[in-house]
């Protein structure tokens, strides 16, 4: 079996599919270790050529809409249809404990036992937004094992919508009916970035509070400029729990993929992500040197003392850090 040193050889078993092998490529990805960082670069260099093939799906909603149970319900539903679905449950760190909460494949019972899904939940470890910063990296792997719908949640806290529509090529918002003013539950960021509004738990007696709500989101996005000329975000209504509406659902995705691949804008927004990508690691780079370097360890703590007590601007202890490194 290929061991994280000899990166040729687990590059080539990721690609078959090897299950426990792309578990191993995962961990080696989220690795903190310095020295598995340029071994992880060298794994998703190695794989890049078959990447790119998959339809990426964000996927937010506040806590309580139903987030696992619809990714459960759509991901057996897309499996059963010859689909192979890879979900990427990022999970809430504690930012005090660095703690995460690991639940998602009991949540997701039907999926974690399909062969032809794979659903792997990664701590957030305080990343700006909660999303995982090795996501993007993890849903390349992904790709290259042959899943063919990968599917992104987010816990849909403020910048982990933007974060994960930065990386996905559709952005499916999650909404609940029947819980007060529909509007309230509606942030215009969030509707900005979404390609579409689901309205989960029509069913029973919720059926007619979900019809009333979707027709307050339609009229909602109506007064919003959409982010794409060639795409219209849709209201549909369904359920997670019996799988009403679901397949609609889907096809409204498949619909919005071909018209963005026809127009050229999902090659373009690829793109566009490839470059956020970018800024983001640089970013990160920048921040882990904040952290690491032994100048500014030392001086942090009487720089944030001195902000804390007043006797120096914040601006100031700014160019005293970027002095110390060099900026």
């Amino acid at each position: 079996m290929a061991t994280p040193t000899d990166i040729p050889a687990l590059a080539a078993k990721v690609r078959t599919n090897d299950r426990a092998t792309l578990a191993r490529a995962i961990t080696l990805i989220e690795s903190k270790r310095a020295d598995h960082h340029a071994k992880a670069h060298q794994l998703v260099q190695e794989l890049l050529p078959h990447t790119g093939q998959a339809m990426r799906v964000g996927i937010t909603g506040a806590p309580g809409v139903g987030k696992s149970t619809t990714i459960d319900t759509l991901g057996s539903f897309l499996t059963e249809k010859g689909h192979k679905v890879a979900v990427l449950a990022v999970d809430p760190s504690s930012t005090r404990t660095g703690g995460s909460i690991l639940g998602d494949k009991t949540r997701m019972a039907r999926l974690a036992t399909d062969d032809n899904a794979f659903v792997r939940p990664s701590p957030s470890s305080g990343t700006l937004g909660g999303v995982a910063s090795k996501t993007r990296e993890t849903m390349l792997l992904c790709e290259a094992a042959g899943y063919d719908v990968i599917l992104v949640e987010t816990v849909g806290i403020g910048q982990s919508e933007t974060a994960v529509s930065d990386m996905t090529d559709f952005f499916l918002a999650l909404m609940l009916p029947g819980a007060g003013d529909e509007l309230q539950g509606i942030k215009k960021g969030l509707v900005e970035l979404a390609d579409m509004i689901a309205v989960n738990k029509a069913d029973g007696d919720n059926l007619k509070r979900a019809r009333a709500a979707a027709g307050e989101y339609r009229a909602a996005l109506h007064i919003l400029t959409p982010r794409s000329e060639n795409w219209t975000p849709p209201v549909v209504t369904y359920s997670a729990l019996t799988g009403d509406g679901v397949a609609d659902l889907w096809k409204q995705i498949e619909l919005h993929r071909e018209r963005m691949t026809k127009s050229g804008e999902l090659a373009a927004r690829r793109r566009e992500q490839q470059v956020k990508w970018l800024w983001s690691m640089l970013e990160d780079r920048v921040h882990s040197r904040l952290k690491s370097d032994p100048r500014l360890r030392a001086k942090l703590p009487q720089i944030e003392a001195a902000v804390a007590a007043g006797t120096l601007s914040a601006t100031l202890a700014v160019e005293d850090i970027a002095a110390a490194l060099g900026l």
